[in-house]
């Protein structure tokens, strides 16, 4: 286990290494736009292939590795319901916070309206 935590950091490290050297980050609005991308660009996707390759190779124990014996199958059937959960989990934290930063603008200019309009030409 220790093994694969050190591989899987040095892989990332050495993936993340040029995104760092080439960010040009000069004030923290662009650390924070940083981050932001490296979650929704590298981490997200990683974690969604995480996520179906567990649910394939626990329908792959079910059906092909099982196919003789019930502890096998459980097995398998196990890794896929976590493999599922692992996609209903991500996807609905990932529309929850598009749907808040869809609602809440958090610039500092004001509301991106505008006055609001009745619709009615009242005067003129």
């Amino acid at each position: 286990m220790k093994k694969a935590l050190a591989l899987t950091t040095l892989t990332f490290s050495a993936f993340a290494l040029p995104l760092v050297s080439f960010a040009a980050i000069n004030n923290i609005s662009d650390v924070g736009s940083f981050i932001i991308n490296l979650i929704n660009n590298i981490i997200v996707p990683v974690l969604f292939a995480v996520a179906f390759i567990v649910f394939l190779w626990g329908a792959f124990t079910t059906f092909i590795l099982g196919a003789n014996s019930d502890d096998v199958k459980e097995k398998g059937k196990n890794l896929m319901l976590w493999g599922l959960v692992g996609f209903f989990v991500m996807v609905s934290i990932w529309g929850l916070v598009n749907i808040l930063t869809g609602t809440v603008s958090l610039n500092n200019s004001g509301p991106t309206g505008g006055t609001p309009k009745a619709g009615v030409n009242i005067g003129g």
